[in-house]
């Protein structure tokens, strides 16, 4: 399974004028490719700092006092503005709680949902190039270097050939691609706008979307998409539609555009089912033969293409491409050696009583420079451990050296807090506050940040080193030349308005927006609680995210509509394989859409395991309190509400945060943190109750009974 994001050892908190709020305290998961995580707690356990941490948007009083966020080959935590402009809301994108306050209400919402693509598609088309360009060069260069200086000329030759063909794959596929689009676009409006027409249920932008029609239908001339020969024809017709169009008004008649659109529909709904010719051969073969293309059916000319290319170039590079890319590792395997060493002997560095701010960042300058000359440069998925290695140690060797002096600062300020406090006390008076501990950085925790860094990176390599001898460098090869054609092919996706704006009113019918055409110019007050939350949807979606992440984005509907976006958010996930981070205080309603379920309180992760084992087994008192509050439409017994309140995380508890508030709490409760004890593979809960020698304790009746309930209902539905 593909982990998309990895959250290691996460620890945030606040800086108040009261003192230091401890709000996530040490949390780690994993999300996998195409599954929802629940984050499920009550206000104030945590749950909405880490989608702000992952997304980089945290308070300005925030405090990262330790961990990762895995990304791509990129720590979170650690990159700068800019790196993140270029994921947040590309990669990763966010739905909040309240639709308005990720709507513009004085901007239509048309506009709102193109400027993101229009954007964002700039931004990819630059990466692409980027990408493209940058791997070409490291490619060129480890091919002269596999191949000796001897044969530097024909390889530096065989790589100006291959960018050079591309340029010419490049412009073909854009000019198909714009075309095809446009053709589908038209095959598209006009089923919608003729049954519109059939119903006599023609909107007031009808005008506008004949105007589309008639351009989209122009724009779909390309030799492999609607041959030249329909040009003058489709032309006439396109031209005569906007004056069909005022003409049957007047009537009250729309047959004569009918017809026009259904003769248009007839020249260009073919042109969707032809099959596309290679165009990446088509670029070769154009580039270098001199000679023009032989006239024979598409699957055959790509025949053709595919044995021209191989022959005359294609065997060639690869054999001297797969031999660059086992020396580009033979060289990483031994720099990996190498920085295990320089990894090995910096650890004493960091582990002294005081670490000294100059050896310090001799010692990080130095393992730098070795964790960087161990990157495969020809590499095609980011080794995200050697990636984030350099920044995380610095930033927490620059958090450690600042907090020598801050902590002076603030043991100074708490002592002058603690006199006045006793002063007051000794008189015999009550101080009208409670006495905060000093807002200090843990330097002994910072400490064991690195040292888990500097471990964590060894077992890397000597992971990588063990898995040597199984690589598959033929498999590798193709994959790289993948990577290289996919990357051409981003550079020419374009989005233009027009697309942006057909992409736009897609999306509103793909999250079920009904006449998309008609509302796409209306502004968000025109729309329902509900309606603005799907056009929050659409928005995240529009720059077709990998992480979608969902902050309580039910919470302010009602029951019904609130069943309806959950449901939406399930196909959504299914149809474009998302994978989902999905926070919530309700238990109810991830029941049946998260994969596996990951219970907050106080900061923590108290309970971690699949839907069907934290529903069907729960295990900690506060997933037990969680599971009899929720309501339901078959329980008849009173709900339990969770008595007390979250505990100041100023003050956090030195046991179990929950156990002021847990009827099951024994002593031990009050004087330890439980670790997480393993339940199965994949559950696990943080309770003394899970000890071997804690007293046997049942959950409450009313989650016996549900977890009854709840097991007949899914015997029942497998026998039906």
């Amino acid at each position: 399974m593909e982990n998309k994001l990895t959250v290691r050892n996460l620890r945030v908190s606040f800086r108040t004028s009261n003192g230091k709020v401890q709000a996530v305290r040490g949390i780690n998961f994993d999300l996998i490719k195409g599954e929802t995580l629940a984050i499920v707690g009550e206000s104030g356990s945590g749950k909405s700092v880490t989608s702000k941490a992952i997304l980089g948007i945290l308070a300005g009083n925030a405090i990262v006092e330790s961990g990762e966020i895995l990304y791509d080959g990129r720590d979170l935590l650690k990159i700068s503005e800019e790196e993140f402009h270029e994921i947040r809301g590309d990669k990763i994108a966010m739905i909040f709680q309240d639709p308005m306050s990720s709507l513009n209400p004085i901007v239509r919402i048309g506009r709102q949902l193109t400027e993101a693509m229009l954007l964002k598609g700039k931004a990819r088309q630059r990466e692409s190039r980027a990408n493209f360009n940058g791997y070409l060069k490291n490619l060129n260069r480890a091919m002269v270097e596999a191949a000796g200086n001897g044969e530097a000329a024909r390889m530096n030759e065989s790589c100006r050939k291959f960018d050079k063909f591309e340029f010419k794959h490049i412009e073909l596929e854009a000019a198909y691609k714009s075309a095809h689009e446009a053709a589908a676009e038209t095959v598209e409006d006009i089923a919608k706008i003729a049954f519109e027409m059939e119903k006599n249920a023609v909107g007031k932008d009808a005008n506008d979307r004949i105007a589309d029609i008639a351009r989209q239908a122009r724009s779909s001339i390309n030799e492999y998409v609607v041959p030249a020969l329909n040009k003058a024809k489709i032309h006439a017709l396109a031209g005569g539609l906007p004056g069909a169009l005022r003409k049957a008004r007047r009537a009250g008649n729309y047959s004569e555009v009918l017809q026009s659109l259904y003769e248009l529909r007839d020249i260009i709904a073919p042109a969707l089912q032809r099959p596309a010719p290679n165009f990446f051969r088509m670029g070769y073969y154009l580039t270098f033969s001199g000679k023009p293309l032989p006239d024979m059916p598409v699957e055959a000319l790509n025949d053709f293409l595919l044995d021209y290319l191989n022959r005359e170039f294609m065997n060639d590079f690869s054999h001297d491409a797969q031999r660059a890319l086992e020396h580009s590792a033979s060289k990483t395997y031994a720099s990996m050696r190498e920085a295990i060493s320089a990894l090995e002997a910096a650890r004493p560095v960091f582990q002294r009583a005081h670490l000294d701010r100059k050896e310090c960042m001799e010692c990080l300058k130095a393992l730098s420079a070795a964790v960087k000359a161990s990157i495969d440069p020809l590499a095609i998925t980011k080794d995200s451990m050697s990636w984030t290695f350099a920044p995380s140690l610095k930033g927490e060797l620059d958090r450690y050296f600042a907090a020598i002096g801050a902590n002076r600062k603030a043991l100074a300020r708490y002592q002058r807090e603690k006199r006045k406090y006793d002063r007051i006390m000794a008189r015999g008076k009550q101080a009208g506050w409670e006495l905060a501990e000093a807002n200090v950085t843990d330097l002994e925790l910072i400490k064991a940040n690195i040292d888990r860094l500097i471990q964590r990176l060894q077992h890397h390599y000597e992971a990588a080193l063990n898995g040597a001898s199984g690589r598959d460098y033929r498999r590798e090869t193709v994959d790289m030349i993948d990577y290289l054609m996919h990357n051409a092919s981003g550079v020419v996706d374009k989005v233009t308005r027009s697309v942006a704006k057909h992409r736009a009113i897609r999306l509103m019918d793909e999250v079920g927006i009904a006449e998309p055409h008609r509302r796409y110019r209306q502004y968000p007050f025109e729309f329902s609680g509900g309606m603005r939350q799907r056009i929050v949807i659409a928005i995240a979606l529009a720059a077709n995210p990998d992480i979608l992440i969902c902050d309580e984005p039910t919470t302010a509907l009602d029951v019904t509509i609130q069943s309806q976006i959950l449901e939406l958010i399930n196909k959504l996930k299914a149809e474009r394989k998302l994978s989902i981070i999905f926070i919530t205080h309700d238990l109810g309603v991830v029941a049946n859409m998260a994969d596996r379920i990951a219970v907050m309180y106080a900061g923590q992760i108290v309970e971690y395991g699949t839907a069907e084992e934290v529903f069907y087994s729960p295990a900690h008192p506060y997933t037990w309190a969680l599971l009899s509050s929720m309501p339901d439409l078959e329980t008849r017994e009173r709900l339990e509400a969770i008595p007390g309140t979250p505990p100041n995380m100023i003050y956090p508890p030195k046991g179990d945060a929950f156990a002021e508030r847990n009827r099951y709490a024994m002593k031990i409760d009050f004087e330890r943190q439980p670790p997480a004890f393993p339940i199965t593979e994949t559950h696990w809960a943080a309770t003394w109750l899970l000890h071997p020698d804690a007293p046997k304790v049942e959950p409450p009746k009313i989650v016996t009974d549900r977890i009854a309930k709840m097991r007949a209902k899914m015997r029942g539905n497998a026998n039906a």
